[in-house]
């Protein structure tokens, strides 16, 4: 199977679908994005250019199943793709995080959350962001 995002002018991504991968292959018999597309567009209404492939097993520029990662996230309605680097986007998190390109994904300016420690999981505690202070909290969960 192979998947297209269909994407706003503005880059935004507003719905994923699912080709047989019949329908993306070339005279040559090779997949190739622009089939997909061109079949796309003619069955959807919708601009060839304004779909983009996306990897189903691709999450944070790493394939799920130990492939070849392709565009750093699989598309999810709400992502931006990012023409320039070649990415789909989750949405920011907060204001102040940041791209991290290798990995596809967003970046807290104190880096990632503290591990929670055996006493924080048994008192139902986790590490959220707080944006005014940037940085990790530790929160109690309500049970």
């Amino acid at each position: 199977m192979a998947h297209f995002a269909k994407i706003s002018e503005e880059n935004l991504v507003l719905y994923t679908s699912t080709l047989d991968n019949k329908d993306c292959v070339d005279s040559n018999g090779n997949e190739s994005e622009s089939v997909g597309q061109a079949y796309l567009q003619k069955h959807n209404n919708w601009p060839s250019h304004l779909w983009i492939k996306t990897s189903y097993n691709t999450e944070a520029n790493v394939h799920k199943l130990g492939g070849t990662p392709f565009r750093g996230n699989y598309a999810g309605i709400g992502y931006t793709w990012d023409s320039v680097n070649q990415i789909f986007w989750k949405p920011q998190p907060f204001p102040s995080w940041t791209k991290d390109i290798a990995t596809a994904s967003w970046v807290s300016p104190a880096g990632n959350a503290p591990e929670v420690t055996d006493e924080m999981a048994t008192n139902l505690q986790h590490y959220e962001w707080d944006e005014a202070s940037l940085s990790w909290i530790v929160v109690t969960t309500n049970a």
